[in-house]
């Protein structure tokens, strides 16, 4: 392991993690919901700077609702009222970030709340933000980046052949989850792990890009495999011995892309990983907690870990769909038995497997082989066990399963029922496409 020295110390940054730990019983989850803005018109990506664009679009809701600007540099990335966001990723993505709740309804109630404040301002602005996963018309070359320093000096540095994809064209949900102890992060860290390439299969939902069909049923998580593999994919080896001192060392191993200092940005673009920075500065500057901070929000592994964990690794999907992954979640992460239940139905993978499995789910989903089974079997277990433990805890979030069971047990994805629709009604018809997808709220 690295071994920490001058001002930052390992422990200072092991304080990140342990000031999450909560009572079990206070247990909540939350959610990131990123959606594409798309024009009913054309179809297209809508800019930033449009006449009828995204800052318009969040200049007219912080009105309305008495929201604040988020600014960069006098520019606004984004809108808050207390802890609930709307913030906008590189591509003008559009995401809602509430604050964690104990149950699945009350996240509900509020995005409901917001989307039924959007609804108006969108339909005045003839845009719909898209419950999908990939850009179904625009492509990268014809996206522009949003006026957000950190994103420029990202899409300047990341080095793999879809990461303009990834930055500019794609949208995913995230699910975070509480912990109570270390082991007890460690374990559904590797867990969550574990399931994350089976759960993007299950809610693949990105097949159709810049008009056409890939070949492959979640593009979005495509463009993840190929945008830096210094900071993407599983943090560690997932193996049975994983603490917070490991995680912190994946960190510390990877390259540099800048540093903040007093507001403005020191491009590094991965001249030296950060453990480099903690024993021997960087041009007078020496490393703080800040900058740690920054370094890990700059890692994008499948599950990230904070004072929470967050899971990434999900087309965005509409309507109870986006409920579904946090039913299975909460279901399996909050419930001994069935944590148990699903690293017994997962014991016999290794890591290699896992990372096969990954690589294989973006072009065939639930088909993907595992072994002498394909992912829908183990599919039909995971929600088993998740609807099972949920109806246990008896809130009624059991209903939520309901959605992706209707997929999953008929051994479709969101994406199967594109595609049909795709080759059949629709007869390659985009706009029949943006109209059924913009129903899925």
């Amino acid at each position: 392991m690295l071994k920490l020295e001058q001002k930052l110390e390992k422990q200072e940054i092991i304080k990140l993690y342990t000031k999450g730990y909560k009572k079990r019983e206070h247990f909540q989850i939350g959610i990131e919901y990123e959606r594409l803005p798309i024009s009913l018109s054309s179809g297209k990506t809508v800019d930033y700077w449009a006449k009828y664009g995204i800052k318009n679009l969040l200049e007219k809701y912080s009105k309305e609702e008495t929201w604040d600007y988020i600014l960069d540099n006098k520019n606004i990335i984004g809108i808050q009222k207390v802890h609930d966001t709307i913030t906008l990723e590189p591509g003008s993505q559009v995401e809602i970030s509430t604050k964690p709740e104990k149950t699945i309804f009350h996240l509900k109630e509020k995005i409901n709340s917001i989307n039924n404040t959007l609804k108006p301002i969108t339909d005045n602005l003839n845009i719909t933000l898209l419950n999908y996963g990939v850009s179904p018309l625009s492509t990268y070359k014809s996206i522009n980046i949003i006026p957000k320093n950190r994103y420029r000096i990202m899409a300047r540095y990341l080095w793999g052949i879809l990461s303009d994809v990834m930055m500019r064209e794609t949208a995913g949900i995230q699910c975070c989850i509480d912990f109570s102890s270390e082991e007890d992060a460690m374990r559904k860290f590797k867990l969550a792990n574990k399931l994350s390439p089976f759960m993007c299969a299950m809610f693949a939902n990105s097949p159709i890009r810049g008009g056409v069909d890939t070949g492959y049923k979640s593009f979005r998580a495509l463009s993840w495999l190929n945008t830096d593999n210094d900071r993407c994919g599983f943090a560690g080896k997932i193996s049975e011995e994983f603490s917070f001192e490991d995680y912190i060392d994946c960190v510390l191993k990877t390259p540099m892309i800048f540093i903040q200092k007093d507001n403005l940005q020191f491009e590094i673009n991965g001249d030296i990983t950060f453990g480099e920075y903690i024993k021997n500065g960087y041009n007078g500057a020496e490393a703080t907690i800040e900058d740690y901070e920054l370094q890990a929000n700059l890692y994008f592994p499948e599950v990230r870990m904070r004072n929470f964990i967050e899971i990434r690794n999900h087309d965005c999907v509409g309507g109870d769909l986006k409920y579904a992954i946090l039913a299975i979640y909460k279901g399996i992460m909050y419930n001994e038995s069935a944590m148990e239940e699903c690293e017994e139905l997962l014991k016999h993978l290794q890591y290699n497997d896992f990372s096969e499995i990954r690589y294989n789910v973006p072009k065939y989903a639930l088909d993907t082989p595992v072994k002498k089974l394909k992912i829908s079997d183990y599919a039909k277990e995971i929600i088993n066990i998740a609807e099972k433990s949920l109806k246990e805890m008896q809130t009624g979030e059991d209903i939520f399963i309901d959605s992706i069971k209707e997929y999953t047990f008929n051994n479709i994805t969101p994406a199967d029922v594109i595609l049909k629709n795709w080759y059949g009604d629709w007869n390659k018809d985009l706009s029949r496409m943006v109209k059924y997808l913009s129903e899925k709220n």
